[in-house]
């Protein structure tokens, strides 16, 4: 066998590979996406057969109108987007500074981020914390939470960045007469663009899909995402399979959406950071 043909042979085996790991993820989806159409019946047998009786699309407008997901969407975009604009301020803030003053307390305080990410989330001293500082079932609340959650991760990918951006590039700046704001949000900020839109949408999916953290902190339904918002109708639904499809599918096409439009973008940041240049 030639050179050429075992190429074209591993290529043809990855190829395959990749085929089968991803029928594995999107079969399943299929299946939701599928049975969002049925009717009560056609949908209990959960199966990938199209529908028999025709495409029922009022189950959509049924649990948008009963199950309130207008509200819950805007809750889950607002707590989302906001987790998403503070974390990634003061994580690149943060991973910027730690990475440029390279003192023991310095090197502490990233030991400190990284243990965030290891460390569990103690969810009855957080509501006592809260509850002092009368932050309990408000937006602010689940969003400081939220914020708190996500930056350790976010400053730990961000810092694997940094190391790429020359220090070169800080002289020049303060030669030029720039102070440290300036350098940051004029210089090195725009840099980490590859980087902050991959911690930004990983993050945003991270809050979106988050069940445990609002269910204790918001005692309002009314304030609940779209995960916490399925969970509550889906025992109104329990026997009408169609209707549990479609509130899947409406909780993950946003997601969905976001990650196909980013993917370039994630997987630009995670090899950037990846290879010291």
């Amino acid at each position: 066998m030639t050179r050429k043909q075992k190429k074209l042979c591993s290529q043809t085996l990855s190829a395959i590979i990749g085929w089968i790991c991803s029928l594995i993820v999107l079969i399943p989806f299929g299946v939701i996406l599928i049975n969002s159409f049925k009717n009560q019946k056609e949908s209990a047998s959960m199966s990938l057969n199209l529908p028999k009786e025709g495409w029922i699309l009022s189950n959509y407008h049924t649990v948008v109108q009963e199950g309130n997901m207008l509200r819950a969407f805007m809750n889950s975009t607002l707590i989302a987007g906001m987790c998403v604009i503070f974390c990634i301020v003061f994580s690149s803030m943060a991973a910027f500074v730690i990475h440029r003053r390279k003192t023991k307390f310095h090197s502490f305080v990233f030991y400190l981020f990284f243990a965030g990410l290891i460390a569990p989330v103690n969810y009855i001293t957080t509501l006592q914390i809260l509850k002092f500082f009368h932050l309990s079932g408000t937006y602010t609340g689940i969003i400081i939470v939220n914020v708190a959650l996500g930056i350790p991760f976010a400053t730990f990918l961000i810092y694997n960045f940094v190391t790429n951006i020359p220090i070169e590039l800080d002289e020049a700046s303060i030669i030029d007469g720039a102070d440290t704001g300036k350098l940051f949000f004029m210089v090195i900020f725009p840099l980490l663009k590859p980087i902050t839109i991959t911690a930004a949408t990983l993050t945003f999916i991270s809050c979106w899909n988050d069940f445990m953290t609002p269910l204790y902190i918001l005692n309002s339904s009314q304030k609940w995402g779209m995960i916490l918002t399925v969970y509550n109708y889906w025992g109104f639904l329990s026997q009408d399979w169609g209707k549990i499809c479609a509130v899947i599918v409406l909780t993950l096409l946003p997601i969905l959406i976001l990650y196909i439009c980013m993917q370039k973008y994630i997987i630009a940041g995670m090899t950037s950071g990846a290879v010291k240049g």
